[in-house]
């Protein structure tokens, strides 16, 4: 071989032998941008974990907002009022929503003095527990409470355990409603604590919840609050003016 030749052999092997290098080199710094990626994303996975977890349990212990029972006339369960009334409104909402308990702080009791006190309307309550998860992706809490507050409901809390779920709907699926709180709740309004927990623990109403919900959508309702008005689906937190509205028209007509 030449000393030209034997050059230019070593010349070709030296460029392949730095082509792999290079390629080897790349290969290397895929692998570690694909394995550090990976990392990223899984610690932040944790950090979300940690933190939520960790906010959740915080919230579980935290102290809940106590409420003065409201007087609400002929209570059957989850109904209230005369079956015989004219009017009859079923609520469909989920103790989630920010709506709904706008409705219930603000809407209610003036139904409650105005209509249901005085035999015109008959109203029942009716959990879209699901309708937060379904619908919005956050966890079983609504779930979990519509089940507990038919819990209450045996032992003829309901009333009084919806409006302690509602004066403690601090935010959705951040733990307000965890099974702590939900206890706590029912400890503050001095319900037998074996039943309830026992009440819970088999998720005895769990069926109850979804038949709700499925009568709810099967009802038309795509939203929380809504309501049947005799017959007719209302959505939205409507003020008390509006009820009045649709209350007396019925009532002008003859039913």
């Amino acid at each position: 071989m030449s000393p030209k030749q034997y050059r230019q052999t070593t010349s070709k092997k030296a460029v392949k032998e730095d082509r792999v290098k290079r390629e080897r080199q790349k290969r290397l710094r895929t692998i570690l941008l694909v394995v550090g990626g990976a990392l990223v994303v899984v610690l932040g996975i944790f950090a979300i974990n940690y933190f939520t977890g960790q906010g959740q349990a915080q919230v579980a212990q935290s102290d809940i907002v106590v409420i003065t029972p409201k007087a609400r006339p002929q209570v059957d369960g989850h109904s209230m009022g005369d079956p015989n009334a004219p009017v009859k409104i079923i609520e469909y909402s989920d103790f989630q929503c920010p709506y709904c308990k706008q409705f219930a702080d603000n809407t209610e009791q003036a139904l409650i003095d105005n209509y249901i006190d005085t035999g015109k309307v008959y109203f029942t309550y009716h959990s879209m527990g699901n309708f937060v998860s379904e619908n919005i992706g956050k966890g079983t809490e609504s779930q979990d409470a519509a089940e507990a507050s038919y819990c209450a409901s045996d032992q003829g809390k309901f009333w009084e355990y919806k409006d302690i779920l509602f004066a403690n709907a601090l935010g959705e699926g951040q733990g307000y409603f965890a099974l702590p709180r939900l206890q706590k709740m029912a400890e503050a309004l001095g319900l037998d604590m074996t039943q309830f927990n026992d009440c819970m623990k088999s998720n005895k109403y769990l069926n109850q919840v979804k038949q709700d919900y499925a009568d709810g959508i099967a009802a038309g309702v795509t939203g929380t609050p809504s309501f049947i008005i005799n017959g007719e689906l209302v959505t939205g937190a409507q003020p008390f003016s509006f009820f009045q509205e649709k209350i007396n028209s019925i009532l002008a007509s003859g039913g």
